[in-house]
């Protein structure tokens, strides 16, 4: 192999370290200053590494709120939201992607437009809403956006193009044997759809894990609040726990990378295959 050959193989590599350098830094940055005392934080010139290891910023960041109980709250609210669009999104796909009826194309757009609505526009109706249902200052309105509203026409869109992957003689023949529709889409349908699934569940467990605005605007209650809401407590009205901040952040954010890691197979592979025709 000549070097011209070499360097073209070695080139995207380097390339990908660095952007992957880049993109790291802030997290390495956020786990070395769970380490640093309040000084060595703004320290000028800037100080990456800690003189002394000092793990009293975990154990102030676990005791300074009710940091498992607030965990307990986030792992219901984020459970409960993938169990909703892993339960439902799959049904709406399967209705558009293998079952002929009048206007089905239409409603399909119907839906899609959806997603050009921000959040900002619902927010005030859904509020009023769960007000008059006498829903607030509970889970409902957070879980219920995820079982019938907050990222369905996403999540349904993308099922929808593993369903169309699928070929249509399984189906078909089930049909022909007698099979009913949900017994298509429970047997044959579904269980080739674990990827898609896991990709879908990936996806709205991290959205309930990190979502901040909607446990704000629902939750007043302190029991209740989420680790997101949690957070906040650290920063005072004159003063901020930067120590114990940074190792709560750290905290919240590794079970995310952890799930990540687990699952990057068959999250890679449902992306992959949703996106292709």
């Amino acid at each position: 192999m000549d070097q011209r050959s070499l360097g073209k193989r070695i080139a995207p590599h380097l390339i990908l370290i660095l952007f992957g350098l880049m993109f790291l830094a802030p997290f390495a940055w956020l786990l070395l200053t769970t380490f640093k005392s309040e000084e060595e934080i703004f320290v000028i010139p800037v100080q990456w590494f800690p003189s002394e290891l000092i793990w009293d910023n975990y154990l102030n960041a676990v005791s300074m709120i009710p940091f498992v109980q607030y965990t307990m709250n986030t792992v219901i609210i984020a459970l409960l939201s993938v169990a909703g669009v892993v339960v439902i999104s799959p049904l709406v796909a399967y209705g558009f992607s293998r079952i002929d009826f009048k206007g089905r194309n239409v409603l399909f757009i119907f839906m899609l437009s959806t997603l050009m609505l921000p959040m900002q526009v619902t927010m005030i109706p859904l509020y009023v809403m769960f007000n008059n249902l006498g829903m607030l200052d509970s889970y409902w309105p957070l879980v219920l956006s995820a079982w019938f509203g907050t990222g369905i026409a996403y999540n349904v869109f993308m099922i929808r193009q593993f369903f169309n992957g699928i070929p249509y003689e399984l189906t078909e023949s089930a049909r022909i044997d007698g099979a009913s529709e949900f017994r298509i889409y429970s047997q044959i349908v579904l269980p080739l759809a674990k990827p898609a699934l896991l990709t879908i569940g990936l996806f709205t467990f991290l959205n309930a894990w990190s979502d901040f605005q909607g446990p704000l605007i629902y939750l007043n209650n302190q029991d209740s609040w989420t680790l997101s809401i949690g957070l906040k407590q650290f920063i005072r009205e004159n003063s901020v726990a930067w120590g114990p901040l940074m190792a709560a952040a750290t905290l919240f954010t590794v079970p995310i990378i952890l799930m990540y890691f687990f699952v990057q197979k068959k999250f890679i592979e449902g992306i992959s295959i949703t996106g292709m025709k």
